[in-house]
């Protein structure tokens, strides 16, 4: 009661009163006005995408096309020569730990022809170091099997886990009509098949086989000669389009006469079924389904038909390169891209 009649004895105390009860009312309707402008969602925005960046996708699976050069020309390579720029060993290796540090459980070495740097050595160390300082259930490789020499299998391969060559053909000729081939003279790229399959017996590497198949051989039966080399895995994908790579003005290849329908690689797959190692990967299952890394460590992204690269992991991290690899975890493990990849669960017969 004293404070009231106080209060009210002293105009200068009440006009206080009134001025701060004034500010609380204008800074309560500024706060809402604020909240409903325009410009004032740049905070959301933010939290929007450091939300993004904390759930981004794990990269448990990866493919590091390392180098973009290659001594073959095949005539619907999507991966082409357009540089010859190859990280420093040791670069590559840090972002081969962020990857690991990320959650990546396998590593796929790929180009290019990955062989072909410095003579496999550069590719070697890269695999011992995934395996014995990252310790990777997985580390595996896709070539050519053009530059693989015996000694590289006695130095590297008790690190290595899977070895994929590509062949698209069991006819030399149409090996050659493909472009999967040194020219004349040089060892065929068959012989050199047959004779990668009996090291990886004999260094203990599983076996694997790559065939794109496209109009020059998607009448062919290859089902005897896949038996009798038996890999672990034969993965068979539909010759895809990627403009800007094997597509368009600016390609280095032009790709449009290898392309084949869906119906012509359903019957080709279908002349396959009692092939138990068959995966198929038509262009549905293939485009979004991998993580590609490229010569800079970028990741790609394949949604709009191209490769649209994004900021390098080195330079920004995992989290927030990946967010831009248009990367479908549904589809990828819908294909099958998930399976026993380390050559120590797969109980091969060596």
């Amino acid at each position: 009661m004293w404070s009231f009649f106080s209060l009210m004895a002293s105009p200068k105390l009440l006009l206080q009163l009134c001025i701060s009860t004034l500010h609380h009312i204008f800074a309560s309707v500024f706060s809402i006005v604020w909240r409903w402008t325009p410009g004032a969602f740049k905070g959301t925005n933010r939290t929007l995408e450091e939300r993004k960046v904390q759930n981004a996708t794990t990269p448990t699976s990866v493919n590091y096309h390392f180098t973009r050069k290659c001594n073959y020309k095949c005539g619907f390579c999507f991966h082409t020569a357009k540089t010859s720029f190859v990280l420093p060993l040791e670069e590559a290796k840090r972002g081969l730990r962020l990857l690991k540090e990320a959650g990546m459980e396998k590593i796929n070495f790929s180009g290019g022809e990955p062989f072909l740097h410095d003579k496999g050595d550069f590719l070697g160390r890269l695999v011992q170091y995934c395996k014995q300082d990252l310790q990777l259930p997985s580390v595996s490789i896709i070539s050519n099997g053009s530059m693989i020499k015996e000694k590289w299998f006695q130095t590297y391969g008790d690190d290595l886990d899977i070895l994929a060559i590509s062949c698209d053909s069991f006819d030399e000729a149409t090996n050659q009509l493909i472009g999967r081939t040194q020219g004349s003279g040089r060892k065929s790229h068959l012989d050199n098949l047959y004779r990668i399959r009996s090291w990886c017996q004999q260094y203990k590497v599983a076996f694997k086989i790559n065939s794109v198949i496209n109009t020059f051989n998607v009448d062919e039966d290859m089902t005897e000669h896949i038996v009798e080399l038996n890999p672990v895995r034969w993965k068979v994908f539909q010759c895809l389009l990627i403009d800007g790579e094997n597509a368009g003005e600016v390609a280095l290849r032009e790709a449009e006469r290898f392309v084949i329908s869906d119906q012509q690689f359903q019957e080709f797959l279908d002349t396959h079924s009692s092939v138990s190692c068959l995966v198929p990967e038509s262009n549905e299952k293939m485009r979004n389904s991998y993580l590609i890394l490229d010569e800079y460590m970028r990741f790609l992204d394949c949604r709009e038909g191209r490769k649209d690269p994004s900021k390098s992991i080195l330079d920004v991290g995992v989290k927030n390169a990946i967010c831009f690899s248009g990367f479908d975890e549904k589809m990828f493990l819908q294909r099958g891209g998930k399976y026993v990849w380390s050559k120590a669960d797969m109980k091969l017969d060596w």
